[in-house]
């Protein structure tokens, strides 16, 4: 089976360019049925209306404005400014919800200067709304860039969250930092294809990475935020958040919207804090595709969710 999985990943990633395939699929009914579970819509009022849904049971939202990679600093202006919208949106709807952005949607492949400005136009925001702005981690050739605007805008204006992946080797050292300035972080497992140079490969030692940073969160870290659908990893730390006297409202659990419902409500009703991650736009097609491709392993993830 591992033989075939760079020829799997090598045919979503060429699926994902094509434009004739992409108008299509954007306009297909059949395929927004399918991916409607995952993607709350093509609009802000989409995003809007699913985070008040899930609030209705709940549970919290962060909004993510689909895009990355952009070639243009029109593009990452553009982006900058649906933020913002998304900004006014939850102060005047009253949302506890913050907002993930990607730094190279942002325009850092373009201008770190202009990035930057981006960045901070959106923490500023966030600061007066009363929320936070939440850097998503992409590959590890942007790792130090992110970190650095993070550790400057949140020096600065505070509201922002750092994301830290697991699986690269330094996550530990990274969080140690983060922690001392009191940056408050995300962690999850990673998504992204990395070479065994940077990252562990195997589940079972991600899986342990993971548990370890999770435990040095709780315990002395700045309301940290543990990404997983694993019931077992879940278990683990709220056995070992209240361990420590660590109530609800010290950390939260975080999963994407519309994977595993079942598991979402159930931390719920458990009393405990959790906040879906809800993409939305009209760059729906590529990043769909694009996840499915950096972690062919996924495909399976997504349709086991769709009879969840």
């Amino acid at each position: 089976m591992a033989r075939f999985i760079p020829l799997l990943r090598g045919g979503l990633l060429y699926l994902s360019k094509q434009a004739s395939l992409r108008r299509w699929a954007e306009s297909s009914p059949a395929a927004r049925r399918l991916t409607a579970r995952f993607i709350a819509g093509l609009h802000l009022n989409d995003a809007i209306r699913a985070a008040e849904a899930v609030r209705s049971w709940g549970a919290l939202a962060s909004l993510d404005y689909l895009g990355e990679n952009v070639t243009r600093l029109e593009e990452a202006e553009r982006t900058r400014d649906a933020y913002l919208a998304a900004l006014e949106e939850i102060q005047r709807r009253r949302l506890d919800s913050t907002v993930s952005v990607k730094v190279t949607a942002l325009g850092l492949d373009i201008s770190e200067e202009a990035c930057r400005r981006n960045c901070e136009a959106l923490v500023e925001r966030a600061h007066q709304v009363g929320t936070l702005i939440e850097f998503d981690m992409e590959d590890s050739r942007y790792t130090d860039r992110n970190l650095a605007i993070v550790r400057d805008l949140h020096a600065r204006y505070g509201s922002v969250r750092a994301v830290i992946q697991a699986y690269l080797y330094r996550s530990d050292a990274d969080i140690e930092d983060l922690c001392a300035r009191r940056v408050p972080v995300r962690l999850c497992k990673g998504a992204y294809n990395e070479p065994p140079e940077v990252a562990f490969q195997s589940k079972d030692e991600v899986d342990a990475n993971f548990r370890r940073l999770m435990r040095r969160l709780l315990k002395g870290g700045e309301y940290p935020a543990i990404a997983t659908h694993d019931e077992r990893m879940i278990e683990e730390a709220m056995e070992y958040a209240t361990g420590l006297g660590l109530g609800p409202e010290g950390y939260e659990f975080q999963m994407l919207y519309g994977v595993r419902r079942g598991l979402q409500q159930r931390v719920v009703a458990m009393g405990k804090r959790l906040r879906l991650y809800i993409p939305y736009g009209e760059a729906w097609y590529p990043y769909f595709m694009r996840r499915l491709a950096e972690r062919p392993a996924n495909i399976g993830f997504v349709l086991r969710g769709l009879f969840d």
